[in-house]
């Protein structure tokens, strides 16, 4: 049975820890198990074992090795074995998991609420088993062997600029670009949004609109045509259109690019550039039919 519990006589009370004998070299942790796990004196002995065959720690780390990996449902179980050489009990709340196979590719990623785990005393060990959707899985067929699980630190989010922007912006205006992504905070996992950098009337007659298109997804974006509504400190809608393009903002990065609004487009003779945004309208009808072609600067 993948997941067992046992009615509590003792609320909250830890199970008496086992001592290991692990490999020379390393900081030794306790093996410990949740209150709430039930197991026989060979499902112990099993675990035990998997402890001891861990290699050393050293101090002041945290880390997460794979025991085996279990079909379930239409998704799988990965049991693991968490351990903490810091001084101090670790609380996890949540955790990102990536599981690679033997050639360092990605097979599955899930992120996971850890509040039932509880707290991991320092210098202890404790198994845990982690519960992967179907749709978790980046393979077909995941491996019995070679497989590894390792925490997925969210990463730096980054300048991304096409080529034609690498090829004409001054290192300056890269350095100022650079500056104006590390600013401001990354967008929350998973949205993706856009920020205003310059809004700027032309001599032709039209606006141009400078954003960032900010990705804060593990995925990359791909846009076919973005709608956008360009609002000034009035509250009033200065332009909107519909921008056709073939535009890919990778996993974690932001890219500039600018949108021109032809002159039958504006909506305001005179807007108020005090401060403005650029929103997305909530439904396509409400953009221009009329499309408009995107540029770069």
């Amino acid at each position: 049975m993948i997941f067992r519990r046992k009615q509590r006589t003792q609320p909250e009370a830890e199970l008496p820890a086992q001592h290991v004998k692990q490999p020379e070299g390393g900081t030794k942790t306790t093996l410990s198990f949740h209150p709430d796990w039930q197991l026989s004196p060979e499902e112990t002995y099993v675990y035990r074992f998997y402890h001891e065959q861990l290699p050393p720690l050293q101090p002041n780390q945290i880390s997460i090795s794979g025991v085996k990996l279990v079909e379930y449902n239409d998704g799988f179980v990965a049991v693991a074995i968490l351990r903490n050489t810091l001084p101090k009990p670790v609380r996890f709340e949540r955790i990102r998991l990536l599981l690679l196979d033997e050639d360092g590719t990605a097979i599955a990623r899930k992120e996971f609420d850890m509040s039932a785990f509880g707290e991991l005393p320092p210098m202890t060990a404790r198994p845990w088993r982690f519960l992967f959707a179907a749709e978790d899985k980046l393979v077909d067929q995941l491996p019995q062997d070679g497989w590894k699980i390792a925490f997925e630190l969210t990463p730096r989010h980054r300048l991304d600029l096409e080529e034609s922007w690498e090829q004409t912006l001054s290192a300056k205006q890269r350095q100022h670009l650079q500056a104006l992504v590390d600013s401001v905070p990354p967008p929350a996992p998973g949205e993706v949004n856009f920020m205003g950098i310059e809004a700027k009337q032309l001599p032709s007659g039209e606006l141009g609109v400078t954003l960032l298109i900010r990705n804060g997804s593990d995925k990359h974006i791909h846009f076919e045509q973005i709608p956008l509504e360009v609002w000034d400190y009035a509250g009033d809608i200065v332009a909107r259109g519909l921008f056709p393009c073939h535009l890919e903002v990778k996993a974690h990065t932001s890219k500039p690019w600018t949108f021109l609004f032809p002159p039958e487009l504006l909506r305001k003779a005179e807007p108020d550039w005090t401060s403005w945004k650029v929103t997305i309208p909530s439904s396509p009808a409400q953009s221009e039919k009329q499309e408009t072609q995107s540029s770069e600067e």
